[in-house]
């Protein structure tokens, strides 16, 4: 027979209870007691560790040359809020939800209990943002690793360490960061004659400065199992400038394109920033947006849509026009290729002057 109690201990001062201490005593056969103990403990200790985890304010830490500072983590975006294309938000919580209960099954199979996500698209697509809603989502902390700030393999390995479990560890724009790519011919025969130095002094090359393979070993390597539970966000507006070894599964397991304002993503918006749900235009939109020769981002969508809340007929004509019309803003590497144009031009022009004034000197002599 198990009788339950709950017990409350109390004080009254000016009428008022005040509570100062709880608890619970579960009382049983003591020929149960083997049975009941261990998984009842087991359980308490499950669901009080939940319950602390939860009420825990979440942080943000970014690297300093070697070490973690913190501050409270309080981004307002979640997968309700984020403007995606149709099932992408639910296919995104059903992944995480199946790491984050993974536990046993990555165990059973011998993996490492952690998860790696590809963000990729244009600029103004809501990478940041998905980044705070899955970590808003599984309630973990989030490590924004700056490699800029990152000197050699064994710093980065350093700060991989020093994170804890139940981390989000990031790097943003992983393409401009540092020169991440494959050796090239240049690069193996500098390996080649530093050969020596290296068995004389017993220093490998390669631990004196940030590489590939300690990114690599970062994420997928020894040192990456050091903390279970662990999810792993490289963004970038550029997929096709990383090196393959990075994007391969078991490092990046799902790639998730951010793109452009669809329809749907547009109806988000819509609702989020006007409180609307259906509206006329509707369909002349989805048609625009569908068919619009300048594609527009979230970001410029969003920030259409803030200007006129209070006159949602006017949001959408702006929006309408923008499909229709070119940017006001010229894509900045068009500009850098029409600049890169002219400076060749300016050269052209300058070596002909050059080499005609040459020429009238020598012919000057030769008379």
């Amino acid at each position: 027979m198990r009788r339950w109690r709950t017990d409350v201990k109390g004080c009254l001062c000016g009428g008022l209870t005040h509570l100062d201490e709880r608890g619970v005593t579960l009382r049983f056969m003591k020929a149960e007691r083997s049975i009941i103990m261990p998984a009842y403990l087991d359980h308490v200790s499950m669901v009080s560790a939940e319950i602390e985890h939860r009420n825990i304010e979440r942080l943000l830490y970014t690297n300093n040359y070697g070490s973690w500072e913190q501050t409270p983590f309080k981004h307002p975006s979640t997968f309700d809020t984020l403007a995606l294309d149709d099932g992408l938000a639910d296919r995104m919580k059903a992944d995480l939800d199946v790491f984050f209960k993974g536990e046993s099954f990555y165990h059973k199979n011998g993996r490492a209990w952690k998860r790696g996500y590809l963000l990729y698209g244009p600029p103004g697509t809501g990478k940041s943002s998905m980044i705070a809603a899955i970590a808003k989502h599984v309630e973990y902390d989030i490590y924004d690793l700056e490699l800029t700030k990152v000197s050699d393999n064994a710093e980065l390995k350093s700060l991989l360490i020093q994170t804890t479990r139940k981390a989000v560890i990031v790097i943003e724009d992983i393409d401009c960061s540092v020169q991440l790519s494959n050796r090239t011919a240049a690069e193996d025969m500098d390996s080649m004659s530093s050969e020596s130095h290296e068995s004389s002094t017993g220093v490998s090359n390669e631990g004196r400065k940030l590489t590939l393979s300690g990114l690599l070993n970062f994420t997928d390597g020894l040192w990456s199992c050091c903390g279970e539970e662990r999810i792993f966000i490289f963004t970038t507006n550029h997929k096709d400038r990383l090196d393959s070894a990075l994007l391969r599964p078991g490092r990046m397991d799902m790639h998730i394109l951010l793109s452009y304002c669809s329809f749907p993503a547009f109806k988000k918006l819509a609702s989020n920033y006007l409180g609307i749900q259906d509206h006329p235009m509707y369909t002349e939109l989805e048609d625009a947006l569908t068919r619009a020769p300048h594609r527009i981002t979230p970001a410029a969508m969003a920030e259409m849509l803030i200007s006129n809340q209070s006159d949602p007929d006017a949001a959408f004509r702006q929006v309408m026009a923008s499909c229709a019309s070119p940017p006001a803003v010229a894509n900045p590497l068009e500009v850098l290729s029409i600049n890169a144009n002219k400076r060749s031009i300016k050269k052209g022009h300058f070596r002909d002057r050059t080499l005609f004034f040459l020429a009238a000197i020598r012919g000057k002599h030769g008379d």
